[in-house]
């Protein structure tokens, strides 16, 4: 068995600009050292408007009920059932101007449900079906209802962001944002009111403060009540990862602004320029289904293949000797260490090799059984039970060992970001063919990338993809 090491809980991150304090790979409030601690869980600066704008859909779905309701009185229940089906909404909805923006959304979802009444009522009692008087007239109530409270909503929501605009940070060269920041102050409908910007040095122009140190950012986070965060240049995000993270963490909106033209298509729009929001959060939505998806593929899968795991453990004994379950050391979510499992396929000569070998891929001492366990990817299969205990998740970045994350991420920016999430068996750069000894700037990248824009359905394609891999393997 290889000796254990132990490890820091946290990896200095090379995103780091010069004059910032050193960051954990995720910033915690309960964390100590000398990372930034932002506040975390800040109350709301203003009433959130989804529940006003679903008060104003179940009235208006109210009100549409009530021409059932005129025409026969057993269908009162229909009434109900439209009003629910109007509050049943999508999960988070680009920002709008405006009634008219989202107008064909409101018809086009009301003429819907309408249709469905139509279907049901003719359904239940084809001697009574509804008329299309009947079906017209509760479309156009429930339309005009429902745009007449979305309009008093907005009117409310962009009153109350001209009085009270959100205190922004802009983040990016100095002089791009600068531009963008002046741009937003000579637009107050827009409800965001930038109050600093973030660089690395001054380039002497004219504006807002420019705010170069950690130190400087958790004073005007705090003293302003910053809640929004731009980001202006496309090397923000990898060069800031660490701080728009903890922003992001305490409780802070982050967007990525396209300050120049060319912008790219969306809906999103701040004074003017394109902007979408960035999802950068340690908290997101939907990790409880991707628990669930991890705890019942590897329970399913450790049942079905434990015939196949006692035969591998059962010619390894008898090939390569005792000691056939490997345990290793790795570096999983927030920088925590954990045990990592494996079939035992090759015998270092010492805790030091173990720790700071790179590959063994082409070791010559490695038996025949062994050799086809790595290059089939069979002995990454105890790994399950890591997955299942909560150490790993079936999809996530690769773990590695102390030793090289600690000089991955001095040398490549952006690899200890990847801790931010759970580690997993596969991901998204080893369906990309990089594992082994291949390029890890570029498997920093695909990580990174698959965090920003994770949903379980691309776990789930990332899963097929790995097992029609299998067929075809190539080694480690």
């Amino acid at each position: 068995m290889t000796a254990e090491r132990s490890a820091k809980s946290t990896v200095a991150h090379p995103g780091a600009q010069p004059g910032y304090p050193p960051l954990s790979v995720i910033p915690r409030p309960e964390s100590g050292g000398a990372g930034l601690r932002f506040p975390a869980r800040r109350p709301p600066t203003r009433p959130a408007t989804p529940p006003l704008l679903l008060l104003a859909d179940g009235l208006a779905a109210l009100a549409g009920g009530a021409v059932l309701l005129g025409a026969a009185h057993h269908r009162a229940l229909l009434a109900v059932l439209a009003a629910l089906a109007l509050m049943v909404r999508p999960g988070r909805r680009p920002p709008v101007t405006g009634v008219l923006d989202e107008l064909p959304t409101v018809c086009g979802r009301i003429a819907v449900v309408w249709l469905a009444l139509g279907a049901l009522a003719a359904a239940w009692h084809p001697a009574h079906p509804l008329s299309a008087h009947t079906l017209l007239t509760g479309f156009a109530v429930q339309t005009l209802a429902a745009c007449a409270g979305r309009a008093l909503v907005h009117l409310r929501r962009r009153r109350a962001l001209v009085r009270y605009p959100r205190a922004a940070l802009v983040v990016g060269p100095a002089a791009t944002a600068q531009r963008v920041a002046a741009a937003v102050l000579r637009h107050p409908r827009c409800g965001v009111r930038p109050v600093g910007v973030v660089a690395e040095r001054p380039d002497g122009t004219d504006g807002l403060p420019v705010l170069t140190t950690g130190q400087e950012v958790q004073r005007a986070l705090i003293q302003n009540g910053v809640r929004e965060v731009l980001c202006v240049h496309p090397g923000v995000r990898a060069e800031q990862g660490p701080l728009l993270r903890a922003l992001a963490a305490s409780g802070c909106t982050v967007w990525e602004v396209d300050a120049d033209p060319p912008s790219y298509t969306g809906r999103e729009r701040l004074a003017g320029f394109a902007c979408r929001r960035l999802d950068l959060g340690p908290g997101r939505r939907g990790s409880l289904g991707k628990r669930l998806l991890d705890v019942t593929v590897s329970g399913a899968l450790l049942l079905l293949i434990s015939p196949l795991l006692l035969v591998c453990a059962g010619v390894l004994r008898c090939t390569d000797g005792p000691g056939v379950v490997f345990r290793q050391e790795r570096i999983g979510k927030d920088g925590r260490p954990f045990t990592l499992l494996k079939f035992r396929t090759h015998r270092p000569v010492d805790e030091h090799e173990s720790a700071t070998r790179w590959s063994v891929a082409g070791e010559v001492r490695m038996n025949p059984f062994c050799r086809f366990l790595r290059k089939s990817s069979l002995d990454e299969l105890l790994q399950l039970w890591n997955v299942l205990r909560g150490d790993m998740s079936l999809v996530g970045p690769r773990p590695e060992r102390p030793f090289f994350v600690g000089q991955f991420s001095q040398a490549h920016p952006g690899y200890a970001a990847r801790h931010r999430m759970r580690v997993g068996i596969t991901g998204l750069a080893q369906v990309q063919g990089l594992r082994g000894d291949t390029s890890i700037e570029d498997r920093a990248r695909f990580d990174n990338a698959y965090i920003d824009n994770w949903s379980l359905w691309q776990d789930v394609c990332i899963l097929l993809r790995t097992a029609a891999a299998l067929v075809r393997p190539t080694g480690s």
